[in-house]
């Protein structure tokens, strides 16, 4: 298994199948409007491969803010319910937290759904620790997918 950075659009739309493992209503057409909203602005993908097949995924952003200084923020991680449990998840952490350092980030920051329990254990394990709540007020429910 190898390990790839995903940074065009095209790479990452080939992807569809795995993003819609976490997002089934997702379409092709508004899979393409956000990354061409979200590639401009540093979004990048990390993909792990079995030979050809995409068998994890995540999304990885990098910003600054007030209290954590430079960070690089994991979005949307995905690893294929056949290949769970083979270290694949730890890779891809592993990945992105040498990516933070070589960047000179403080930390690696990621939201987890509050009722994801399986997700929440994974990242304790990896060593992220919750530091508050991430509070949001929907505006448009069309919007989220």
């Amino acid at each position: 298994m190898n390990i790839k950075e995903l940074t065009s659009v095209a790479e990452m739309v080939a992807q569809l199948p795995m993003m819609q493992l976490l997002y089934p209503e997702m379409t092709l057409e508004r899979y393409e409007q956000f990354l061409h909203q979200m590639v401009p602005k540093a979004y990048r993908q990390i993909a792990v491969f079995e030979e050809n097949t995409c068998v994890g995924l995540t999304g990885l952003w990098s910003g600054t803010k007030l209290w954590t200084g430079k960070y690089l923020e994991i979005d949307n991680f995905i690893v294929h319910p056949d290949y769970r449990k083979k270290g694949i998840g730890k890779r891809i952490t592993d990945y992105v937290a040498k990516k933070a350092e070589e960047s000179g980030c403080t930390c690696v920051v990621l939201d987890a759904f509050t009722a994801n329990f399986e997700a929440q254990r994974f990242y304790y394990n990896q060593g992220y620790v919750p530091r508050g709540f991430h509070f949001i007020k929907t505006i448009d429910e069309n919007g989220f997918s």
